[in-house]
């Protein structure tokens, strides 16, 4: 199962360099991600997304590749190209991987504006060496699914410094 931490954070650039330091520490083995997404609180109230993957972007890159080469089946492959991209960026727009958007926006609802939310879906953590790595970037949980031991520790090791 995977575990959901959603940690805030003062500004957008500390919940970036957070996402990037547990980037490398994947590239360490030493974590899995399924997710990690900064949300930001923009200043007229609403949410930013700061997703991994363009979905609309992706959708429309592999429907135009498979447009064109079934164009080329009826000899008109800008025409399928076209139409292929068009249907991949709709699916890629209403499709939604990882975190659910609509939860991480209510979750980071009590960010003020300027601050920054690091929402992550770990699968698997060597959390003896993850959390004095995440340590120096400090931050508030604001929710998670882990049990209150693994909890009250991780909030401890944000509170360390």
């Amino acid at each position: 199962m995977a575990d959901l931490i959603i940690v805030a954070y003062p500004s957008e650039e500390i919940a970036e360099a957070a996402r990037a330091k547990l980037f490398e520490l994947q590239k360490e083995y030493l974590v899995e991600l399924g997710d990690a997404v900064v949300a930001v609180r923009q200043p007229d109230g609403s949410v930013k997304l700061n997703q991994l993957v363009n979905t609309t972007a992706a959708g429309a890159a592999a429907g135009g590749m498979w447009g064109a080469l079934i164009g080329l089946l009826f000899l008109n492959p800008l025409i399928g190209a076209a139409l292929g991209a068009g249907a991949g960026a709709l699916s890629g727009h209403f499709s939604d991987l990882g975190i659910d958007d609509t939860f991480m926006k209510d979750a980071t609802s009590a960010l003020s504006p300027g601050q920054a939310a690091l929402c992550v879906l770990v699968r698997k953590a060597t959390a003896d060496k993850v959390l004095p790595a995440m340590a120096q970037f400090g931050g508030t949980v604001l929710r998670t699914n882990l049990s209150s031991e693994q909890e009250s520790k991780l909030r401890a090791a944000l509170h360390a410094d």
